[in-house]
């Protein structure tokens, strides 16, 4: 994109359209795999934004369930046993390892590896 179409671009796109392609942008530089592109049961590293949180019980267990957004889609980090983490929270930006899976018509990744990151702005 030269720098006139860029210009007009960030001009006239919606703030949500201009920060999801930013994002996007992030996660294909880190290495990580976008949402849209994840297939299930397959390994992944994901890269996001957590956008909410919420403890439901799974089993008689309370699970802890963080939504990551990605710019392409989201997915749902579970975590079984847990009530919270230190540092996660809306806004914080995650890197995410497991293997996904699509249940309740959403897509989950259970006990993933995390790491709390910043993303380059």
């Amino acid at each position: 994109m030269n720098r006139l179409s860029k210009a007009v671009r960030t001009l006239t796109a919606e703030n949500e359209e201009l920060d999801a392609e930013d994002l996007q942008e992030q996660v294909t530089k880190s290495g990580a795999t976008t949402v849209a592109t994840c297939r299930d049961r397959v390994p992944v590293t994901v890269l996001g934004t957590i956008r909410a949180m919420t403890i439901r019980p799974r089993a008689g267990v309370p699970a802890l369930e963080a939504e990551l957004y990605d710019g392409s889609g989201t997915v749902t980090l579970v975590w079984l046993g847990r009530r919270t983490i230190a540092g996660l929270g809306p806004g914080r930006q995650v890197r995410a390892t497991g293997r996904i899976t699509t249940a309740e018509g959403r897509r989950l990744i259970y006990n993933p590896k995390y790491e709390l990151t910043a993303l380059d702005t």
